[in-house]
């Protein structure tokens, strides 16, 4: 059969072998998948919980901006014209799940560059203390939510890709493999009959002509019984001597 391998006893374990790796393969990313589809049911309640906390958040820093204005006034220009470097920056890391890497954004913040200090020194600094902490801490949501939705999407690409092989390996690979192997078994149990009725034709050949032998060996000692019990009749009946 065209496109089949060689019926033999090598290639029969070779196939045999093959299909233990597929099949260890075929479990151990169906565990891989497993484990990514936890994670992802749990990153998804995490992103919804985030994105509450985000609405909260938001609406807080809305209130604290109105707050502040009604103290100490708009303080916007002298934020700008002290704003030279960021005081808040963002690292990008990675998680390790399943073998699989997350990209995770990690904010760091760096108080020696704190501009607010003497905003509102003549009024409302308080206040301005406290917008600064809720839009600091909704600037924290917003980079958890950032990382958590960028994570969401490697993730799912990750399981889809993942899915895909195990797929591949159950549908596919492993059938194809266990074809294989019934088909080499097939032809081996095959030739073994085949060399079966060989033997034995030939030891039926060779009784037959052993018998065949032996039946005229026997033919040929009975003739040389009768030719020889001929002579000794022959003898037998000669005349005896005569004396005179």
């Amino acid at each position: 059969m065209s496109g089949r391998p060689p019926a033999n006893r090598m290639m029969l374990a070779a196939f045999k072998a093959r299909s233990v790796g597929a099949k260890k393969g075929h479990s151990l990313l169906k565990k891989k998948r497993d484990a990514l589809k936890a994670r992802f049911q749990q990153m998804l309640r995490e992103i919804v919980d985030t994105k509450k906390e985000v609405g909260r958040g938001m609406r807080d820093a809305v209130y604290s901006i109105a707050k502040m204005s009604w103290a100490a006034g708009d303080v916007s220009s002298q934020v700008l014209e002290r704003a030279r470097k960021p005081e808040c920056t963002l690292n990008l890391g990675a998680m390790n799940v399943a073998g699989v890497y997350l990209p995770v954004f990690k904010m760091e913040k760096d108080g020696s560059r704190d501009i607010s200090a003497n905003i509102g020194v003549a009024g409302g600094g308080t206040v301005v203390q406290q917008c600064k902490e809720v839009h600091q801490r909704v600037l924290l949501l917003l980079v958890k939510m950032a990382s958590l939705q960028t994570s969401f999407v490697t993730l799912d690409e990750e399981i889809k890709m993942t899915s895909r092989r195990v797929n591949a390996l159950e549908y596919v690979l492993i059938p194809r493999i266990n074809d294989i192997i019934a088909y080499i078994k097939t032809e081996l149990d095959e030739s073994e009959r085949e060399e079966f009725f060989r033997v034995k034709k030939v030891v039926d050949n060779k009784k037959k002509k052993a018998q065949l032998e032996r039946k005229e060996q026997g033919l040929r000692d009975d003739a040389k019984a009768a030719s020889a019990a001929a002579n000794a009749g022959v003898i037998e009946q000669r005349d005896a001597d005569v004396i005179f």
